[in-house]
């Protein structure tokens, strides 16, 4: 199926309709007094940290186990930090971008539906967005059970809206949850700003850039 046929999207949360998650990780980090991007290095490289983040990611344990249980390992990297709200101060930094959510009304409007597939993460990750007014279809790892880049989380997202995977086209900050995607034909949108996947997908669907 080729570019021009593509009739809908799935969309990431966290660092698409919100500001880089990375960087709120990173600003938390600063705030420890020490690396700033030992939170980020923990969860990408620490295999007792990155088995926490995938557990809470798939819904096998709440936010307060995976606060307790990363919290002792910035502990045992020198970061003395208490557990209780860690996951709300890892996300203070994180805003909603208007913009974005803008360019999936358009998108709806023109009558490409949406999903959102976003990875949980801690409480209250979701609150100031009403979902259901922005997505057609939404998708939690913690609520399905797996997470972004299996690519059958992919496959859940395109059930919900009736459409193949090559019908699809998937809006992500993180290569490998494109890569993800790829592997069952879904199209790729690297999102760095929404000015620039405005102009990406304009040229996939009939929208404004």
């Amino acid at each position: 199926m080729v570019e021009g046929a593509r009739t809908a999207v799935l969309v990431d949360f966290g660092g698409v309709i919100t500001s880089s998650v990375l960087g709120a990780f990173t600003d938390f980090g600063a705030s420890l007094g020490g690396d700033p991007r030992l939170p980020l290095d923990l969860l990408a490289r620490d295999q007792p940290s990155r088995t926490l983040l995938a557990d809470h990611e798939r819904g096998r344990i709440d936010a307060e186990a995976f606060e307790r249980g990363f919290a002792e390992r910035l502990r045992a990297h020198g970061a003395d930090v208490p557990a209780e709200g860690l996951t709300a101060r890892m996300q203070a930094g994180l805003s909603i971008d208007q913009d974005v959510l803008v360019l999936l009304d358009d998108l709806r409007a023109a009558g490409y539906p949406v999903a959102l597939v976003s990875n949980a993460f801690g409480t209250g990750t979701y609150e100031g967005v009403d979902l259901a007014a922005v997505a057609d279809a939404v998708v939690i790892s913690s609520e399905v059970g797996i997470r972004k880049p299996s690519r059958r989380i992919y496959a859940i997202a395109c059930e919900r809206l009736g459409v193949a995977p090559q019908e699809a086209v998937m809006i992500d900050d993180l290569q490998q949850n494109l890569d993800g995607a790829a592997r069952i034909g879904i199209g790729g949108v690297l999102h760095t700003g929404a000015a620039d996947t405005r102009r990406q997908l304009a040229e996939r669907f009939r929208i404004t850039a």
